[in-house]
């Protein structure tokens, strides 16, 4: 339960986040985990505000961030909300010294020691007269696109897939979501139906990260709402030991860990009086607390959609490479 004003640790859920492959790439750089790294160790697998801090992120041992980077093939679905992970991620390269080498990244165009991340490419593979962009578009959809994707031969390398909520409040994650994840799960994950060396089998397992919704202004408390489904999720993760980002946590704490139950998608709660993102950002300044989210490796700087502050996407950032050090053999202690 999250508690009011008050530092909580919230559970990890498992989303989907896959890579797509590029045609003519280099053998080199199709880097894999090994075989031996698919069993995750550790006691964490929600990464929520209190695991959304760049303390956290400079103290994982740079062994496994060099490992996510080299090793994780990263396919991504989301529409604007889900901007703030890609964006995050895409700016941290150019935050602190040394960042550009430890969190190097691409975008649909694989590069030796660069993580290589795919933004946007599962939609393509929905079958036909499927809308597939997100989770909230259509609930069921990810399923049979995400088969799609990883089905194609030019995608046999990706091993890690994310999909992203727009609104979660009213959909239904325990009739839908959670088992379409682990239907997914028991294909294609460690061990799954279709991991092999047969016909219609596929060498690489996929790691799944499971997601919560964003936060919505006054809205956040009640059955079908964000924070009563993120607690469904995050217990489901927690349970099973599958890897979540959780949204909801990110987006309702401030930057001293305390919780606003009515806070919205940017910072902004009546409540605590004013936007607390916006307000942390305005007392530090850029390369001293945090840094430009980017549209895309070396692009425009550009907030996530939705907000009017760089620090959501930061955080955002922070958690997913929480979750990716964590995958590449981290124990998140």
């Amino acid at each position: 339960m999250y508690m009011k004003k008050s530092s909580f640790l919230l559970l990890w859920m498992p989303v989907m986040f896959v890579m797509l492959a590029c045609e003519g790439t280099e053998a080199k750089i199709e880097e894999f985990l090994p075989n031996d790294s698919v069993k995750v160790e550790g006691t964490k697998f929600v990464a929520g505000h209190e695991e959304a801090l760049e303390s956290v992120l400079r103290s994982i041992p740079s062994e496994y961030i060099n490992k996510a980077r080299t090793t994780l093939h990263i396919a991504y679905q989301h529409t604007s909300h889900g901007t703030h992970v890609a964006r995050g991620m895409f700016g941290l390269p150019g935050y602190k010294s040394g960042d550009n080498e430890l969190f190097a990244i691409t975008d649909k165009n694989r590069a030796v020691g660069k993580l290589d991340f795919n933004d946007n490419v599962l939609s393509r593979y929905a079958p036909p007269g499927v809308t597939a962009t997100d989770l909230s578009e259509n609930e069921t959809a990810f399923i049979q696109t995400t088969r799609n994707y990883l089905d194609a031969s030019i995608n046999a390398h990706i091993n890690v897939v994310m999909w992203s909520w727009c609104d979660i409040a009213g959909h239904k994650p325990l009739e839908n979501y959670i088992p379409g994840m682990e239907t997914l799960i028991k294909e294609y994950g460690p061990n799954g139906t279709k991991i092999g060396t047969g016909n219609g089998q596929r060498k690489e397992p996929v790691h799944f990260i499971f997601m919560t919704g964003h936060a919505n202004a006054n809205n956040n408390v009640g059955t079908g709402k964000p924070k009563n489904q993120a607690d469904l999720i995050n217990d489901y993760c927690n349970k099973e030991k599958l890897f979540c980002l959780d949204y909801y946590s990110i987006d309702s704490h401030d930057m001293d860990g305390n919780y606003w139950d009515d806070a919205g998608d940017d910072g902004n709660s009546r409540e605590y009086g004013g936007n607390f993102y916006k307000e942390w950002q305005d007392k530090h300044s850029v390369g001293n607390g945090f840094y430009y989210n980017l549209e895309s490796p070396n692009g425009k700087v550009a907030f996530g959609d939705h907000n009017t502050q760089h620090i959501t996407a930061n955080r955002k950032a922070y958690a997913m490479w929480w979750i990716l050090a964590r995958i590449a053999g981290w124990d998140g202690e």
